[in-house]
């Protein structure tokens, strides 16, 4: 019998689902829940021989920034000395591509769902400050339930490279050529945003025509129809369509509709059902989890480079594994912290239980309610609604060493700039007579960097 391939005790690794130039994708099994995953392998040096690392470190950036029921998850990443591991949600519906590939063409409500979704996503994006950059159909993917989710975020912008000039624009030409807007092909500055418009709009117009708007076997004549933005319309196009194409497929791109104005299109409009972020726990499943914690009390498990002890003690997080995510090479700090955002990670050398007592006193001065769902594990949600349903946070104490404790933030639900605002303005003043360092900020009165002390 064929002995299993296992990643860190956690992940079973199943068939080759695909491959490209730096990664191969695998299907995955996440042990303990049998949840179904796909797990992206890429080789360090090989991506560090072509300088790619760069673009590596800004995908897992920007998937851990967006989070969204019409964007693939990105759930976590780990990595050894000669691999980076993505795992990732699996969506096994497979590309739009191949989908409309085999319809030839859409009706025009399945391509007006596919687009909602779609624009629901960009707008998601747009509102963090990241440009998708590669928007194609090839870039779509739809799961089960035949709802679509944006994938390959490695071309996309963060807000920093917007700011590398003064004139706020972007510069990098990048994307497939047939669904690049005219002013990224002219090879000056262009808004990420209208960029990002355009491509949705040539998506768009293939999900209706079941071909591109700007076709020609020369390049350059192909290009000559993107920049005059010159394009035919089938017959079968509905005139409500058609408005909304050339409103989209506008070469100048201050004359190109905004998200905004997409939203208020009658077209748009017709059928269109809110997508629901990630649900937030309500309060009866906390209960739940609260009293499935209480029976496994006294048990043990392994998971992801911690080891769970009985609830009289917080969970042991190998030290090892800490200062390893912080050593050169690959830094995994953007696990923990987002360029410009708040670390959500801070080491302590109070007790456990002092820090989840001063963490609860805390949550109840701001009002949140506050779920104790193990002896050293919160669950705080806030009392009101933000722009993705109310904030949920989930805090965890583990032990680092006999005086050395890390506490662990983690978005469960709700808006990453509303967490990242709670982090910063809220968690930091309250607690700052208890934390002896943010993870990767350097602020405190340690530096969580100095090895000998966390090996002592």
């Amino acid at each position: 019998m064929e002995e299993r391939q296992l990643l860190f005790e956690k992940y079973e690794i199943g068939t080759l689902l695909g491959k490209g130039t730096f990664a191969k994708v695998y299907y995955g099994k996440e042990l303990e829940t049998g949840e179904s995953v796909a797990i992206k392998v890429i080789k360090k040096d090989q991506v560090q021989k072509e300088g790619m690392m760069e673009q590596i470190t800004r995908e897992i950036s920007v998937m851990g920034l967006v989070r969204h029921p019409n964007i693939v998850e990105l759930k976590e990443v780990m990595a050894t000395k000669s691999k980076i591991f993505f795992i990732m949600e699996y969506v096994k519906g497979g590309e739009l591509f191949a989908k409309l590939v085999s319809k030839g063409k859409f009706k025009e409500d399945t391509a007006r769902k596919y687009f909602q979704q779609l624009i629901s996503a960009v707008d998601y994006c747009h509102s963090r400050g990241v440009y998708h950059r590669d928007l194609k159909p090839e870039n779509l993917l739809l799961d089960e339930n035949e709802d679509l989710k944006i994938s390959d975020f490695g071309l996309s912008a963060l807000p920093d490279e917007q700011l590398s000039r003064n004139d706020g624009l972007l510069h990098t030409q990048c994307g497939t050529p047939a669904y690049v807007a005219p002013e990224v092909l002219r090879r000056k500055g262009y808004d990420g945003a209208k960029a990002d418009i355009w491509s949705c709009g040539v998506i768009l117009y293939v999900l209706l025509a079941g071909y591109l708007p700007f076709q020609d076997e020369n390049v350059m004549n192909m290009y000559k129809k993107i920049f005059k933005a010159y394009f035919e319309f089938p017959p079968w196009f509905s005139m409500d369509s058609r408005r909304l194409i050339s409103k989209l497929l506008m070469a100048d791109p201050d004359r190109r509709i905004t998200i905004q104005g997409i939203m208020r299109v009658p077209w748009y409009r017709k059928d269109f059902a809110m997508p629901r972020a990630f649900s937030i726990q309500d309060f009866q499943k906390l209960e739940k989890e609260q009293e499935n914690d209480h029976v496994e009390e006294g048990m043990s498990s392994k998971q992801g480079g911690m080891i769970r002890k009985s609830p009289s003690s917080p969970a042991f997080f190998n030290a090892f594994e800490l200062i390893s995510s912080m050593s050169s090479g690959f830094d995994l700090s953007s696990l923990f912290e987002i360029k410009g955002k708040a670390s959500s990670m801070f080491t302590s050398r109070s007790t456990a239980r002092d820090v989840i007592r001063k963490m609860e006193k805390m949550a109840k001065v701001m009002r949140y309610k506050v779920y104790r769902v193990k002896p050293f594990k919160l669950k705080m949600q806030c009392p009101e609604e933000g722009r993705k349903g109310r904030l949920l946070v989930t805090a965890e104490v583990f032990k680092v060493a006999p005086e050395v404790t890390v506490v662990e933030l983690s978005k469960s639900s709700g808006d990453t700039l509303e967490y990242n605002k709670f982090c910063e303005e809220e968690v930091r003043p309250a607690l700052k007579d208890i934390v002896w360092t943010w993870q990767g900020t350097g602020t405190g009165n340690a530096d969580i960097d100095n090895k000998q002390d966390l090996e002592q």
